[in-house]
């Protein structure tokens, strides 16, 4: 007598390819492999939906009533429990420059020999509106922004969004690092921004850095500008060790200046897009930020050796290449930005902490040549952008 299984038939094998087949006639590998990509597929779909979730909490996406408006200074705000972490704007007063002229250009008073202290007696009105995106760095120019933002996690990851005039993300461009530098040029063609491969301090040499470049008329992208032919002293440089940071362009979206460094030294250089090549013209410049005339060139110089307080601020006349140092004489890490073509501003530490990973900083401003005092401009601030 047969037995059979009430359930269906047994399972029976392919006599002419060996495969077994189950109770509806499919072959079990078949059927294996099956269940394999429909796991695949939803798998996926939780992955893409996971990451777009992400991706819309952290968009840089802001309020199309939050745009780029001429006169307004944007920046971003560290101050707590008031958009921390998020770009705020500001109107900006006629003279943000703060004290009038009285000392001269070694920042000591004419009538005194007292040197010129930083004062914070009466900045401005602080009635800032919050609401733009979230960044790390940011810049803007020429109806464009650049927000260079940062998402913890394992690995942590960082990015480059390229915003409109009304802020709403045009192009996101994955990158590896710590945001540093993030610059626009005045027509708001030319991107550049800086990340730290490794460290996160300029006092030191044992850090690294990649730069890049993107033109945004035609989406070319230089991922690192390390490869661009180098000319020092005169002659075709080459070496490992060279890093670029700091990119500030011309009116003209060809010409830019940047610094590099090798053997433990560092060179303001002069670059041309079109050739693509740069020639170093002098020694020991960091952080150039050009003029809105482009006429000078603001720049952080090693003053003291070792970490503490190494720098000061300086103005170079590219038509003279004479310097002079600004009236703030505290230690200032940041690429200054040029509100007017008189006045500086730039970032230092405040009172929570040292200005960037979510610690406190301000906004001063100083007179670019050389007189006046450094006077507290936002409080709970950095990045500093006037858009014109």
């Amino acid at each position: 007598m047969v037995m059979t299984d009430k359930a269906g038939p047994p399972e029976t094998g392919d006599v002419a390819s060996g495969a077994r087949t189950g109770r509806n006639g499919f072959p079990i590998r078949a059927r294996i492999i099956a269940v394999a990509v429909a796991t695949a597929v939803l798998a996926t779909v939780a992955v893409v939906y996971t990451v777009t979730a992400a991706r819309r909490a952290d968009s840089a996406d802001a309020p199309s009533a939050f745009g780029l408006e001429r006169g307004q200074l944007y920046f971003r705000s560290v101050r707590d429990g008031d958009g921390a972490g998020r770009v705020a704007r500001l109107s900006a007063p006629a003279g943000a420059s703060g004290a009038s002229g009285t000392t001269g250009a070694s920042g000591v008073s004419r009538a005194s020999g007292v040197a010129a202290m930083p004062t914070e007696a009466a900045p401005a009105p602080d009635h800032r509106t919050t609401g733009g995106p979230a960044c790390e760095r940011f810049y803007a120019a020429g109806g464009t922004a650049l927000c260079l933002q940062r998402r913890s996690g394992i690995p942590p990851a960082s990015y480059a969004v390229v915003l409109d005039g009304k802020l709403r993300e045009k192009r996101r461009i994955a990158l590896t690092g710590i945001p540093n530098r993030a610059r626009v040029s005045a027509s708001g063609r030319m991107l550049s921004w800086t990340m730290f491969a490794t460290g996160d301090s300029y006092a030191t040499t044992s850090f690294s850095t990649r730069t890049s470049i993107l033109d945004t008329r035609t989406g070319y992208l230089i991922k690192n500008m390390e490869d661009i032919p180098l000319t020092l002293d005169g002659r075709r440089y080459h070496s490992p060790d060279v890093n670029y940071w700091g990119v500030t362009f011309a009116r003209d979206d060809n010409r830019f200046y940047a610094t590099v460094s090798t053997k433990g030294r560092t060179y303001l250089v002069e670059g041309d897009m079109r050739r693509w090549t740069a020639r170093t013209l002098r020694e020991n410049l960091e952080c150039p930020s050009l003029s809105p005339d482009n006429t000078r060139l603001a720049f952080k110089k090693r003053v003291r050796e070792g970490a503490r307080d190494p720098w000061q601020l300086y103005v170079l006349d590219l038509r003279t290449m004479r310097e002079h140092p600004l009236a703030e004489r505290r230690s200032v890490d940041d690429q200054a930005a040029w509100l007017d073509d008189h006045t500086l501003g730039y970032a230092l530490p405040g009172s929570g902490g040292k200005g960037s990973g979510g610690k406190s900083s301000d906004i001063w401003t100083v007179p670019a040549d050389g007189t006046g005092a450094p006077t507290l401009r936002v409080a709970g601030a950095s990045s500093p952008a006037l858009v014109r």
